[in-house]
């Protein structure tokens, strides 16, 4: 079996990289792996496959810095010419870039099957375009492994019992690496106090809208008065603070690695994030969360109480973090336990469709 897998940023990478361990361990499975270079990233060198034990890609396509038509469109020209040189069983797709859509579509007009793995999450926000490509993704894919039940019913009331499409819950592959990553973290150089908040904003909806991010700004800094918060912030959003002369009082740094990003979660008291994989990674690391965003794909962890969204204002913000009951029943069994990526290869292997 030859499966080729479509990756486009730094967090796809380090997911796949779970699978394609367990891939290594079938001699009768060959993977090729496509970085469409969709997220530019200067820390992704030769030393960042290393220290995260990920194979590097066999092909870089090197399409980024392009408005949504343009760079779509390229990655979809530039997979296909790989798709027919390298003629895979199954063509794997992560999550909900543009790169993910690009490679279902190329692969789905060649007759070539399509596994997309985080398959049936929903925000319900169609201004988001990551939930065009997810949705988009899933209708025309293979098999849909779905990382939670709440990703099963979206696909069960979206009609998709009555299409030819394989629906499978298979648990998180980001669970399954951030068990195996958890031995690996690294201290970041930085002066952390015994109890530290981790924070991070990043989703445009929150940085390019000031009166959202001049609330959540106030928000932490009140809430830095008690305890030492630390946020890792892009250059960008971070220049938005300073052009409008928005004050914070609380330790900005520089976007860490994920083994540094690790050892951050793993040590803190609480998360505070509008980052949707940064919501499962405080679950997995035991660690109660406070979603900036109005709305969430792991509704799951809103459910049983280890998170709760907050939206951007400020005194829902502090509200919440001062008094809500957050669970600590975090033995509850919500992703699969680790086994995600097993299962996959498992399903493929099986599969006779």
């Amino acid at each position: 079996m030859k499966i080729l897998t479509i990756l486009g940023a730094r967090p796809q990478f380090i997911k796949a990289g779970t699978v394609s361990r367990e891939i290594a361990k079938h001699s009768n499975i060959e993977e090729i792996i496509v970085h469409t270079g969709q997220h530019y990233d200067a820390n992704m060198s030769d030393i960042f496959f290393e220290e995260m034990q990920i194979p590097k890609p066999h092909y870089n396509l090197d399409i980024n810095g392009l408005g949504h038509g343009a760079m779509t469109g390229q990655m979809l020209e530039k997979i296909e010419e790989v798709l027919k040189k390298e003629q895979p069983d199954w063509v794997m797709v992560y999550g909900d870039t543009n790169s993910t859509l690009a490679g279902a579509l190329a692969a789905s007009k060649l007759h070539i099957k399509v596994a997309h793995i985080e398959a049936g999450l929903r925000s319900f926000n169609m201004k988001m375009p990551e939930e065009i490509n997810r949705i988009l993704t899933d209708r025309i894919s293979t098999i849909l492994f779905c990382p939670t039940q709440s990703a099963i019913d979206n696909l069960n009331n979206e009609g998709y019992a009555n299409l030819d499409i394989t629906v499978v819950k298979n648990g998180d592959v980001m669970q399954d690496g951030a068990m195996f990553y958890k031995e690996l973290a690294v201290k970041p150089k930085l002066e952390l106090a015994d109890e530290y908040v981790l924070s991070t904003i990043h989703r445009a909806e929150n940085t390019d809208d000031l009166e959202r991010l001049k609330s959540i700004v106030s928000a932490l800094n009140e809430i830095a008065k008690e305890v030492q918060i630390v946020l890792p912030l892009h250059p960008r959003t971070n220049a938005i603070l300073k052009s409008n002369n928005i004050e914070t009082s609380f330790i900005i740094i520089d976007p860490v690695g994920y083994l540094e990003m690790v050892y951050l979660i793993k040590n803190s008291k609480l998360i505070m994030t509008d980052s949707g994989g940064l919501q499962k990674e405080a679950f997995f690391f035991e660690k109660p969360c406070i979603t900036l965003r109005d709305e969430t794909e792991w509704v799951e962890l809103i459910e049983n109480r280890f998170n709760v969204l907050v939206g951007a204002k400020r005194e829902m913000i502090l509200e919440n973090y001062r008094n809500f009951n957050f669970s600590t029943e975090f033995s509850i069994d919500l992703y699969g336990g680790g086994r995600a990526s097993e299962k996959i290869i498992q399903v493929l292997l099986e599969c006779k469709c």
